[in-house]
């Protein structure tokens, strides 16, 4: 009996130790994964980007967090991937602010033609006055907004020159999938058809539409100018991206990785924009190699598209209290830049 008991207690002692050495052991760091998707293609300055971002985190976290860039719209469209990282299905995505609008409705405030006169004004009213707000806005959509990126001016794209509002009557023209460019195709009396990034070049090889406006940067990564013979240089809508990503996603984080994966985001904003700014030229000239013959507007002819457009900011302004409100701060950052530069 006594050496049963002490068999058994032998055992109990030793399967404790066994259990005290396995508890002892370091629990294996937890990783979690980050899938950012976009319609940029490779070898573009997003895609660029999206990679530089990719290395940043996963060093800055020793590994802990593993980013997956699906370009080219892999992942689908951009309003798609949108709402696709609002409702968790992907934790990440990279899109232009029109995109983002279908969801982030003051983000429409942006996009009102002939706002904003260069890229400096663009920077300074984005980083200084309205990133807090946005942070904001986001969340309430389920969004965490990670970093200000870069698409750029807009320009108009056609198988016909455009140099004045009439050019454009009755035409056939894609409109992105927003408010903000909707209405400005209707101020120009424009045939426009809101469809989607990825559908583009197959309604412009069957004619289904004549043209379409777009930057530079994704003109060229999409090859759009393939199917067109005049591009205006217009600089319409200045249009900037985001990258942003699921805020259930971004809430399981820890604290630290939270830190990282926005301010990893946030070091690159401005090198970003140089780097897309500074292709600019260069795509002009790839666009013109193409044999599409490329015009600019004169300060009169731009005037007359200003004031034939002058009227999209006010429906804008009364589609909602927040996007009036985001108008408003918008303008207030305007003068303010203004004011400053004349002195």
């Amino acid at each position: 009996m006594i050496q049963t008991l002490t068999r058994r207690s032998l055992l109990a002692i030793a399967a404790l130790a066994l259990l005290g050495l396995l508890t002892a052991r370091p629990a294996a760091a937890q990783t979690y994964e980050l899938k950012i998707a976009t319609v940029a293609p490779d070898k573009t300055p997003w895609a660029t980007l999206l990679k530089d971002y990719k290395k940043a985190v996963e060093k800055a976290s020793k590994g802990k967090i593993k980013v997956r860039v699906f370009l080219g719209g892999t992942m689908g469209d951009e309003n798609e991937t949108v709402r696709m990282t609002a409702r968790g299905e992907i934790s990440g995505v990279g899109a232009s602010t029109g995109a983002v609008a279908t969801l982030v409705e003051e983000l429409m405030a942006i996009e009102i033609p002939f706002l904003f006169r260069n890229a400096n004004e663009a920077d300074y009213v984005l980083d200084l006055h309205l990133l807090k707000p946005m942070e904001e806005a986001f969340k309430k959509k389920g969004l965490v907004l990670v970093m200000w990126s870069e698409n750029g001016f807009r320009h108009f794209g056609a198988n016909f020159p455009i140099k004045s509002p009439a050019d454009l009557k009755n035409k056939k023209m894609r409109s992105q999938e927003s408010f903000p460019h909707i209405e400005m195709w209707k101020a120009l009396e424009a045939s426009a058809s809101a469809i989607p990034t990825t559908e583009v070049t197959t309604a412009l090889k069957t004619g289904s539409v004549e043209g379409f406006d777009q930057a530079l940067l994704y003109t060229v990564a999409g090859s759009w100018q393939s199917s067109i013979k005049h591009m205006t240089l217009s600089a319409h809508i200045y249009q900037p991206a985001v990258i942003a990503f699921n805020k259930d996603w971004f809430d399981k984080l820890p604290p630290e990785l939270q830190t990282i994966v926005i301010d990893e985001g946030r070091k690159i904003v401005r090198s970003g924009r140089a780097a897309i700014r500074k292709m600019n030229p260069k795509l002009v000239d790839i666009i013109k190699k193409g044999g599409v013959t490329i015009a600019t507007l004169s300060e009169a002819e731009r005037q007359a598209f200003v004031k034939k457009t002058a009227g999209v900011a006010a429906k804008v302004k009364a589609s909602s209290a927040a996007v009036r409100a985001t108008v408003e701060l918008i303008e207030k950052g305007l003068a303010e830049y203004r004011a400053k530069a004349k002195k």
